[in-house]
């Protein structure tokens, strides 16, 4: 029900146009409504942890892009700030865990809150440049970033493993004695864990999208002069969202790092990583709560699905026609379109809106 109530603002019908099922938000029937939701993703979840494991490794993929996409959301869907080198916060994020677990053989857990400190950081200093230039300008800057990662992953071979790469050996990726999982089980490990961590971002998404931090972002998007004439900070707006999106985006990495088991410079970090988390982005919803799962399970399963249908060269073709077709006939993401179908059957108003007072209040 968070997508009814962050897409883009439409005005509200008057109660005779209104047509289909009217809740009202908080109500009995909400609460029902969401529960139900609830019930249904620990379902689906239930369900995935029994296929194969190919393919729930395939869904674990999908929930680590999924948080990777939703730091992505908060500077470039909310913030209006693109960002075409969120590639280096996700390689950040996971040489950080590839590091101290094989270096200083640090539980991967416990690698986490330093990955996640160090994307905050490098974040901070990244939205630096956003005070003085913006636009493909930014975007620029950005992509610098996003480029010069790998190179510094190269260099530095004698922390990294440079080209060749940083194996993470499996007796240190083994779950926790406490999940009583043993080492082969390791995929269904990192299923729940990412999944439980996919939920845990989206819930703090959504809490700093309904912020007064999350409103200044939104004003800082929509107009930066009025923003700063009403009273926004725009510069320390810009600077914390680039870092709490690139604390984010280093949490997916290290959860990938803990996942593959494998690191390479020319593998998930460079640009084409970015271009995957833009490309999710827009397909499932820019400034949306599910928009960033959505276009998660898009990238990783639309490639799989057109090359079922053509071979070599071509597949490569028909995932493009694809892609322009979605992108044609829902410029709103999946998630954008679908909360307007959705809007013509069901309608949530809240509890202050002028029907409700109006049909609770006793007649005069």
């Amino acid at each position: 029900m968070t997508v009814l109530q962050e897409s883009a603002p439409t005005r509200q019908a008057p109660p005779a146009a209104r047509r289909g099922i009217v809740v009202v938000h908080g109500s009995r029937q909400h609460w029902l409504m969401r529960a139900v939701l609830v019930v249904l993703a620990v379902l689906f979840l239930v369900w995935a942890a029994n296929l194969a494991p190919f393919r729930v490794g395939q869904m674990t993929n999908v929930f680590v892009i999924a948080i990777a996409i939703a730091g992505l959301n908060l500077v470039t869907g909310y913030t209006g700030l693109l960002s075409i080198g969120h590639s280096a916060f996700f390689g950040l994020g996971a040489y950080t865990t590839g590091i101290l677990v094989t270096r200083y053989e640090l539980a991967p857990l416990a690698t986490v809150p330093v990955a996640i400190v160090l994307g905050f950081a490098v974040g901070l200093a990244v939205g630096l440049p956003s005070l003085r230039i913006k636009g493909l300008y930014l975007a620029l800057v950005t992509l610098a970033v996003g480029v010069s990662f790998p190179e510094i992953v190269r260099r530095a071979e004698d922390l990294t493993g440079g080209a060749a790469g940083l194996v993470i050996r499996s007796r240190f990726l083994a779950p926790p004695e406490w999940t009583g999982l043993v080492r082969a089980e390791r995929g269904l490990w990192m299923f729940w864990l990412s999944a439980l961590v996919l939920v845990v971002v989206m819930v703090l998404a959504r809490s700093i999208v309904r912020s007064r931090f999350g409103l200044a972002m939104q004003a800082v998007r929509d107009n930066e002069i009025a923003a700063a004439a009403n009273g926004v900070d725009v510069a320390r707006t810009k600077i914390l969202v680039f870092g709490v999106s690139g604390a984010i985006t280093a949490l997916a990495g290290a959860l990938f790092a803990q996942y593959v088991g494998a690191l390479s410079p020319d593998g998930s970090f460079t640009l084409l990583k970015s271009i995957e988390l833009i490309t999710g982005l827009v397909l499932g919803g820019v400034a949306t709560t599910a928009g960033p799962l959505v276009g998660a399970f898009a990238v990783v399963f639309l490639p799989q699905l057109t090359g079922s249908f053509s071979t070599g060269p071509l597949s490569g073709v028909v995932f493009g026609v694809v892609l322009i077709a979605i992108v044609f006939l829902m410029p709103e993401g999946i998630v954008g379109r679908a909360t307007i179908w959705l809007r013509r059957v069901l309608t949530i108003l809240p509890a202050d809106h002028p029907d409700v007072t109006r049909r609770s209040s006793p007649p005069s």
